[in-house]
């Protein structure tokens, strides 16, 4: 039986970061003042420690069912996607009360597909308009669709509007993951569907990472400038984050040997299926760090505190690792093993704050009494 320890707070609170002071600089060598500097020197980044901590401080939801993908509203409150169901339930980061805020016409889900990743637009304070990728009868596919809070709950959610559309689809492998870049455009993780030729294939949209503008054309500083692939020889990416240098890492699934954690350039080959885990190979690049299948099969990540922080499926333990640049500074360290099973989704909440979404009722899953949860993590 899991060990479950959680301690109910809201996440209105978690979302407050302070601020700090900003050092003085270091005295000049004359005796009389100083010239007024013209210019203020920026701290290089430091490394994080070779060791880290987790704390889980909250609960901020239970109850959910076959959770993926969690977008962030600029309130506080998070909007939830259920795989299985299609619809998409907003969490009121107070109360921890579910509503669901509408139904996404033409999910099919089965297997590992459904309604899977959500973004909200870069433009969502104007426009409302919330990304979501998903499976229908025929291919994977992400469409946007206007939020109306002034509606009636369960029908707050406009007519989508499909941005891309005809990335494979399979019962595995159907990637998922989305986010908006620190440059604005959107990027999608995408599998092979189990035919592993896809990876290697550059005219097809599967086992790929896919970079456009966000009405889902080709944007330029792609590999070629007419089309959205912008990496290729992937299983099955189901993590995207940036660090803070802006720099684009990637959590891939593995077969039965290594999951990968990657950099992400944009025309680099990741090696699927010639290559898993680091192998050295010419023509393909090495992942930065590697599991065993057994200790992660990797879905989301995130970057806070100097680490990318990585959320592991049949490993059921969240992994942190520490970074300098593009450099690990110590092995991979696994937090929470076994506590709250399944783990699908993590997101930063700015500074040491994170949120952990678990998945136990995946159809992989033991779910028991509250399952799904998000809960709120404080980490270093």
């Amino acid at each position: 039986m899991r060990k479950r320890t959680v301690w109910a707070v809201g996440l209105a609170g978690v979302l407050l970061v302070g601020c700090s002071g900003q050092p003085a600089g270091a005295p000049g060598a004359r005796t009389t003042p100083p010239a007024k500097p013209t210019a203020t020197a920026t701290a290089a980044p430091t490394a994080p420690p070779a060791r880290g901590s987790v704390t889980v401080t909250g609960e901020v939801a239970k109850g959910l069912e076959s959770p993926w993908g969690v977008a962030p509203l600029p309130d506080g409150d998070l909007l939830v996607a259920s795989r299985d169901r299609g619809t998409i339930t907003r969490v009121d980061a107070r109360t921890g009360a579910l509503t669901v805020i509408g139904e996404v016409p033409g999910v099919a889900p089965g297997g590992e597909g459904g309604l899977m990743g959500l973004a909200l637009s870069p433009s969502y304070a104007s426009d409302r308009l919330v990304y979501a990728y998903f499976t229908t009868e025929s291919d994977n596919r992400i469409a946007r669709m206007r939020y109306d809070e002034r509606r009636t709950p369960g029908q707050q959610l406009g007519a989508p509007d499909t941005v891309f559309r005809g990335i494979p689809k399979g019962l595995v492998h159907n990637g998922g993951r989305i986010a908006f870049g620190p440059d604005r455009m959107l990027y999608a993780g995408t599998g092979e569907t189990g035919d592993t030729g896809l990876a290697q294939d550059r005219k097809s949209l599967g086992g790929k990472i896919l970079r456009m503008t966000p009405d889902g054309d080709p944007v330029h500083g792609n590999p070629e400038a007419d089309s959205v692939v912008y990496s290729w020889g992937h299983r099955n990416v189901q993590g995207l984050a940036w660090d803070g240098e802006k720099r684009l890492w990637a959590a891939e699934f593995g077969q039965n040997a290594w999951d990968e954690l990657n950099l992400i350039e944009p025309g680099g080959n990741y090696g699927w299926p010639a290559a898993e885990g680091k192998a050295g190979k010419a023509g393909f690049r090495d992942p930065v760090a590697q599991w065993r299948t057994d200790d992660a099969s990797p879905s989301g990540i995130a970057w806070a505190e100097g680490s990318v922080w990585m959320a592991g499926l049949r490993g059921e333990r969240l992994w942190r690792i520490p970074l300098d640049g593009t450099k690990p500074v110590a092995e991979p360290e696994a937090f929470l093993t076994g506590a709250h099973g399944r783990l699908r989704t993590v997101v930063a909440l700015g500074g040491d704050r994170l949120l952990l979404v678990t998945s136990e009722t995946d159809g992989r899953g033991s779910p028991g009494a509250g399952d799904d949860r998000v809960l709120t993590l404080t980490v270093r």
